[in-house]
């Protein structure tokens, strides 16, 4: 490790003046180095108080069953556990993705005209999905998740992913359904992956609800653009989504750079 928290870094992180973004990255730096975590003073009574409300929810619990689903599909137990924790994998929250994903399709089918409303909102419930998933103000089980490794970059990759898969296989399964050629009733699935790998990439610099709010924000206003130049179906043509493509790829890379600093 070529590189420590300097002693004015380290003392704003201590005392929480730190912005969201800079204080993942000093998180992300303090899982890899010992030398630096030897200099971060802790309570030793916090920190074994913490550890046993860690274990008396996450260890001993009774696992759900999204957690032993997740753990007969191969992922390990403790990062099982902490996915099965992430609030927008909630039962009330799949239901009301379903409804909203029924809706828009019954709405297609009793008019094709409404198309469009199930292709522009696919890619929004994903960015819902992220925004309730990690943050103090939303996660009931923050301040025990905070005293472990996962905290940080990692742990928000982690839920995002399992919420971006539990939402594209509700869309995927939902687009069949539409009165439309299977190209088209597919054209939601790459803006869906930019918006979600633009959000994460953005949350380095914002807080995670910011950051989805910001990039609903500028899918709704491209998707406004097109059908001024050109109609809706222009933003869901070929060459659009190579650029979504494009940004799936270089906003990825992004957050991995700096998530891993």
């Amino acid at each position: 490790m070529s590189w420590h928290i300097p002693d004015d870094l380290r003392e704003r992180y201590l005392g929480g003046a730190l912005d969201p973004a800079l204080a993942m990255s000093v998180d992300a730096h303090l899982g890899r180095c010992a030398a630096c975590r030897a200099a971060v003073p802790y309570d030793r009574d916090w920190l074994e108080g913490s550890w046993a409300r860690l274990e008396a929810k996450l260890v001993t619990a009774r696992p759900r069953p999204a957690e032993r689903a997740l753990r007969h599909g191969g992922v390990p137990d403790h990062l099982a556990r902490l996915l099965s924790a992430t609030p927008t994998m909630s039962r009330a929250w799949l239901v009301a993705v379903v409804a909203v994903l029924a809706f828009a399709v019954l709405a297609a089918r009793e008019q094709a005209e409404l198309l469009p409303v199930f292709l522009i909102v696919a890619p929004v419930l994903p960015l819902a999905g992220i925004a309730l998933a990690y943050g103090p103000r939303v996660d009931p089980a923050h301040e025990l998740v905070a005293a472990t490794p996962m905290w940080g970059p990692r742990l928000l990759l982690a839920r995002a992913t399992a919420v971006l898969a539990v939402s594209v296989v509700l869309a995927g399964l939902a687009s069949p359904l539409l009165p439309a050629p299977p190209g088209l009733s597919a054209a939601w699935l790459l803006p869906a992956l930019a918006a979600a790998s633009g959000c994460l990439a953005l949350s380095n610099r914002l807080p995670v609800p910011i950051a989805a709010l910001a990039v609903g924000g500028v899918w709704l206003a491209i998707v406004g653009a097109g059908g001024l130049l050109g109609g809706w179906i222009a933003v869901f043509g070929p060459a659009p989504q190579i650029g979504y493509g494009a940004a799936v790829l270089l906003l990825t890379y992004r957050f991995y750079r700096v998530s891993t600093r």
